[in-house]
């Protein structure tokens, strides 16, 4: 089965929980000013470390038979920073290698993802792109993970329209199912201030082939309701179109989550909760989580979302 006869068919999907934050904070490793996550597969504690957590969400997955999304730690892995850090384009093939040999080990429905990011900070939107910058920008990323084939593309906490963009044309040039995920704030605006629906609008009218569905990640999910609850977001085009969230645990705002020397984290019910109770405002498909989440967290969603 691919990745979209599974979106289409499968009523709910299990994404990963949080991967930076536990490994800063539960294996306290060090992580690449440039990079980020995407050398940890060169280091050995590094490369122990992701699979034991990658392992854990999907054990939780094939407990309570859902569909696994896993998506390779390389939003911070454009051309620019893989130079600086000394890399070359090896770093996305062997990141992709690291997460299939992980799903080539399961029986379970899992989909290896290729994950991509701004160029800038996501969360301030500076060094926003223009459509075509980010287009020309983002193409090096996507055409190596439809080299190493991955099962689907995913733009991660996109902050600003322009380039998210960009990004969706560079992504369906790879002819791969591919998901924008957003940065909101509780206004209902992404951080350039496009609304969820003007921003789904404008990227569905400049592809062709459509993203598979928006969501979000990094914010917590009452948030999110609140981003929801505002007017110009209360249409049909959101209700379907917008269809998952990487929740955090904290109410806390992105920035002050981002640049914490503390993880911040509350209980799992609650969570599992409050994410159970987005679905009466969208279609609410796949559930994964971010900052502060734990193999705790997705375990609590799971049962949650499979006795709803």
């Amino acid at each position: 089965m691919n990745f979209d006869t599974c979106f289409n068919h499968a009523e709910s999907i299990l994404m990963e929980g949080a991967i930076a934050e536990r490994i800063k904070h539960e294996f306290h490793i060090k992580v690449n000013d440039h990079v980020a996550l995407a050398d940890l597969i060169y280091r050995e504690e590094g490369r122990s470390s992701l699979r034991t957590v990658f392992l854990q969400y999907l054990h939780i997955a094939q407990k309570y038979d859902l569909p696994f999304m896993a998506t390779t730690p390389t939003r911070r892995a454009n051309h620019i920073r893989v130079k600086a850090a000394g890399y070359d384009k090896k770093i996305i093939r062997d990141n992709v290698a690291f997460l299939k040999n992980i799903q080539e080990s399961t029986e379970h429905t899992m989909f290896v993802g290729g994950l991509m990011g701004c160029k800038g900070d996501a969360y301030k939107g500076d060094e926003g792109l223009s459509r075509q910058e980010a287009f020309q920008f983002h193409t090096w990323q996507a055409d190596l993970f439809k080299d190493c084939r991955v099962d689907f593309l995913f733009a991660g906490i996109m902050p600003c329209l322009s380039e998210a963009m960009g990004m969706a044309q560079a992504m369906e040039g790879t002819g791969l199912p591919y998901i924008i995920s957003f940065m909101l704030k509780k206004n209902g605006r992404l951080i350039d201030g496009a609304s969820i629906c003007d921003a789904i609008k404008e990227i569905d009218a400049a592809t062709q082939t459509n993203p598979v569905c928006y969501m979000t990640n990094c914010i917590h999910p009452q948030i999110l309701q609140k981003a929801l609850s505002h007017p110009f977001n209360k249409n049909e085009i959101v209700a379907q179109r917008f269809c998952g969230i990487q929740a955090n645990t904290s109410l806390l705002s992105p920035e002050e989550l981002d640049h914490s020397k503390e993880l911040f984290t509350s209980d799992s019910i609650c969570l599992a909760d409050d994410m159970a109770a987005l679905s009466k405002h969208i279609n609410l498909k796949i559930y994964g989580g971010c900052c502060g989440t734990t193999a705790s967290h997705m375990e609590a969603i799971a049962k949650r979302i499979c006795n709803k």
